[in-house]
């Protein structure tokens, strides 16, 4: 599962098992054959392998028609678009005639649309279209993606509810290398996720040294930790920009990070920064508020909740902008960072959470089902 739907789907899924009233499972294609998944799920999974012979990105799977119609589910929520599993949904529901949801999480925004047009286009004319405008409903993870979903032309309703993220374990845990490898008194503003150019990373190097140069006893004590994976070979322009602008000893590479080094990175941090150009939702700085880190995000993370709350300080996308956003946090005393960051947490607990989401769909889904009214989060203007 690409992306963030690998931690939102299974989150979900694995929330809405432990709901009263209700039973799922879930059903995919193996997009990773030899690794094994199953772990991230505590609901029913079944997965089918794409025949050798199939183009890897539409991910065929001859047999997912008739593993859905088996299950009896009473309605299917639809995770993406573009690939097989859309049209094996629309089947169902022509074979069916009960009702689903799509989740396009993000693939309708307008920059992704200008993706793969002529791919896009066939896809639209033979099945995105007719399942998106048959859909009892269309989830939106932002104001942003509710807009982007009208922009595409359909006017079904509309289920505006977030992604959320699991609570992490309180507790000690052991330090990473890398913040070891810091000076005792150092502090750690950390990114994690993808280094691509359009999440404003190389942005975010030029005003670090902006910030070094207007202040540089306020600079002395920050550290910024770049994690994630890398496309495309942007690293190590990454790399070559902080070099240049004699950074290196300051900002810092440490890879890929999953499961315990994940935690153990957030742990040893003491605030988050994404000076991203355009998102859906991000995860990353809801988990980072549910380690009750401060963040310094762009109005394009779209989650003004965090601005509202006082739980992160906004940036905008230029190196000026950005520089003044670090400054503002180089600033800020230790107790006020720690009071930001349990807005953070609170802002979490009570709206992100994947039992609060959980909560939250069963009435979408039974108004979907015809057994309810509709619920405030739906939409249909």
């Amino acid at each position: 599962m690409a992306g963030g739907l690998f931690e939102t789907v299974p989150g979900l899924a694995n929330a809405l098992i432990r709901t009263p009233g209700l039973t799922n499972s879930a059903i995919g294609v193996n997009d990773n054959p030899g690794e094994d998944d199953s772990a991230n799920w505590t609901c029913f999974l079944e997965t089918f392998d794409s025949p050798r012979w199939a183009p890897r990105r539409f991910l065929y799977a001859p047999k997912m028609l008739s593993a859905i119609l088996a299950s009896q589910a009473s309605l299917v929520l639809c995770h993406g678009l573009w690939t097989h599993h859309n049209w094996v949904v629309l089947q169902w529901a022509k074979k069916t005639g009960r009702p689903y949801m799509v989740v396009p999480h993000g693939m309708l925004d307008v920059v992704d649309l200008r993706k793969s047009r002529l791919k896009k286009w066939l896809a639209r004319r033979f099945y995105v279209d007719p399942l998106v405008h048959g859909a009892a409903c269309v989830r939106a993870i932002s104001d942003s993606e509710a807009k982007s979903i009208r922009a595409f032309g359909t006017s079904r309703p509309i289920c505006r509810l977030a992604n959320g993220v699991n609570l992490p374990e309180t507790g000690p845990c052991e330090k990473p290398a890398w913040r070891l490898a810091l000076p005792q008194e150092a502090k750690v503003l950390f990114y994690i996720g993808r280094i691509n150019p359009k999440k404003g990373l190389p942005t975010l190097i030029e005003a670090w040294a902006e910030s070094k140069k207007q202040e540089p006893s306020l600079t002395r004590d920050w550290h910024l930790v770049i994690a994630g994976w890398d496309q495309n070979g942007h690293e190590e322009a990454l790399k070559s920009q902080a070099q240049a602008l004699d950074l290196s000893n300051c900002v810092h590479f440490v890879g890929p990070l999953f499961d315990s080094a994940k935690h153990s990175a957030f742990r040893a941090s003491d605030a988050f920064v994404l000076p991203s150009t355009s998102e859906g939702l991000p995860t990353v700085v809801l988990e980072a508020w549910a380690y009750n880190l401060p963040v310094l995000m762009t109005p394009e993370c779209n989650l003004p909740e965090g601005f509202a709350s006082q739980a992160a300080v906004r940036i905008e996308t230029g190196p000026l902008a950005i520089a003044r956003g670090l400054r503002t946090l180089f600033h800020m005393r230790d107790q006020h960072r720690t009071e930001m960051g349990d807005k953070g947490r609170a802002l979490v607990e009570r709206d992100f959470s994947w039992p609060s989401i959980a909560r939250n769909m069963v009435p979408v889904f039974n108004w979907m089902m015809g057994l309810g009214e509709k619920p405030a989060s739906v939409v249909t203007d």
